[in-house]
């Protein structure tokens, strides 16, 4: 497989930002926010592996600046990094305001995806490369932030194994029911 340059994937989605997609303060639904993330990661992970992809995990999303209804939100995403079958996607989104060109990074995020085959299995990708001093910043840390996404996994399934999927507590006794 040949390697990629990171710019190879990039992905830009626009959005307005209608009452609909709004909460009671006016602002955009911060679920409304992650899923944009997750469709732009998918996007660019698919065009850097042409082949199928599925969301395995999405970093810490802070949110950094309101998104105003009547304003835009812009993403951006590009695969940072590759290991076997499993691709880092950098996201960030920007807020808008059309009428005074005011403009706000309101999140950062990692997302890992992994490409599947036809069976749903995972698939080999290609390796990424950076060019940027942004990309190659980026890149440098990724090794870093994988090891601590397997750790905080670890940590997942033992919580999972711990709690199970039996019904909620109790509340009359706040002990599992």
């Amino acid at each position: 497989m040949e390697s990629k340059p990171c710019i190879h994937s990039l992905t830009v989605k626009n959005s307005h930002v209608l009452p609909p997609d709004t909460n009671s303060h006016g602002t955009l639904f911060g679920g409304k926010l992650m899923a944009y993330m997750d469709d732009v990661a998918a996007i660019a992970s698919t065009r850097h592996a042409r082949t199928p992809v599925v969301t395995a995990s999405t970093d810490s999303v802070d949110f950094l600046a309101p998104v105003q209804e009547g304003s835009t939100i812009c993403l951006e995403a590009f695969v940072t990094w590759t290991h076997n079958t499993s691709m880092e996607v950098f996201v960030k989104a920007i807020t808008e305001n059309l009428l005074t060109g005011e403009r706000h990074v309101c999140t950062t995020a990692f997302l890992t995806m992994v490409a599947i085959d036809e069976n749903g299995k995972p698939t080999q990708v290609p390796s990424v490369y950076p060019e940027s001093e942004e990309e190659k910043w980026l890149h440098e840390g990724a090794q870093e932030r994988a090891d601590y996404r397997k750790k905080r996994r670890e940590e997942s399934k033992t919580l999972a194994e711990k709690f199970g999927a039996d019904f909620p507590w109790d509340p009359t006794s706040n002990r599992k029911a």
